[in-house]
């Protein structure tokens, strides 16, 4: 089952809740670079990273990480020394300074006490976190406290980095600083970003896994991603998803939704309805007087992925669907 080169390899693996399977028999192999881990609320993401992370044992399965079997106390050990991991719910104590902590987690795991003090340093400054790194966690912003899970996260320089939605609190440029931070350690490490984000993963990752009620619905690169949503777009030669929506099912539309990168405020959502015309003519094509139809914007590259992504979600969940019946 384990390629060579494979950080994380996964196979028939089962997480189960009370009467709640979170993760169905899934089969998963990752290598080095920047993996996005999409999915719906509840698709399993969470159960995924918590069980690499080998803060939670899988049902069934079997689970290797960097050539290691976590089943094995010994390896699992081994393991927990070369990950680094950022809950989506992280743990702090208030009263540490930023260095206090990131060198707390060093500590913990076993860093060489010559370069551990350095490599704290490295690690705040790399987050943006430099000038308060003597001030206490308890005095920074929500959006400090999330950098500096991400300074703990990759103070030993991780072989394998799990991040459960990081840029959580994150303000726009932070955000940007962030995901190139991320291609950054993928060219050397394994990173995997589990997020309801897709244009997080279309900036930052070059392969995406998609899992939906605990199964593999999608496992390839962003662009082939993308190219699913630009081709229902070239057949449909509109630039509007299925039932109007140009964000990831279960999106709210707020400030927080999807949308393409750089674009203002909702760019990437669907055009607003024309106002009423105070003449009342019905605007209908055929009417005399009527405008033309406003021209359709071209889709961003985020809208693509976006759609591809809904694509993907209604295949797999008919495909299941059919198999049921």
């Amino acid at each position: 089952m384990t390629h060579i080169h494979s950080t994380v390899a996964v196979g028939g693996l089962t997480v189960r809740h009370r009467r709640t399977t979170a993760l169905d028999g899934l089969d998963l192999e990752l290598g080095p670079g920047v993996h996005g881990l999409l999915g719906p609320n509840g698709a399993g993401k969470t159960s995924l990273i918590r069980v690499l992370a080998t803060v939670a044992a899988p049902t069934g399965g079997r689970v290797r990480l960097l050539g290691r079997d976590i089943a094995d106390r010994r390896e699992r050990a081994e393991v927990r020394r070369r990950l680094g991991y950022l809950p989506q719910e992280f743990g702090y104590y208030p009263g540490f300074t930023v260095r206090e902590f990131v060198a707390y987690v060093a500590w913990l795991k076993e860093m060489p006490a010559a370069r551990a003090a350095a490599a704290v340093e490295r690690a705040v400054e790399r987050v943006g976190l430099a000038d308060r790194i003597d001030a206490r966690i308890r005095t920074l912003s929500g959006g400090m406290v999330r950098r500096v899970g991400i300074a703990q996260a990759i103070v030993n320089e991780p072989e394998l980095l799990l991040l459960d939605e990081p840029t959580a609190g994150l303000d726009p440029e932070q955000r940007v600083e962030f995901r190139a931070l991320l291609r950054d350690v993928g060219t050397a490490s394994t990173v995997i970003v589990s997020t309801h984000l897709v244009e997080d993963v279309a900036a930052a990752c070059t392969e995406v896994t998609l899992i939906e009620s605990g199964r593999l619905a999608f496992r390839g690169t962003t662009a082939e991603l993308t190219a699913i949503g630009e081709d229902s777009l070239a057949d449909d030669g509109d630039d509007t998803p299925p039932g109007g929506a140009t964000e990831a099912p279960g999106a709210s539309g707020g400030a927080g939704s999807p949308r393409a990168w750089g674009a203002p405020g909702g760019a990437a959502s669907p055009a607003a309805p024309a106002a009423p015309d105070p003449s009342g003519a019905s605007g209908d094509a055929g009417s005399p007087g009527a405008p033309a139809p406003p021209r359709r914007r071209p889709a961003p590259h985020g809208s693509a992925i976006e759609r591809g992504y809904t694509i993907v979600l209604r295949a797999h969940r008919a495909a299941v669907a059919g198999g049921r019946r």
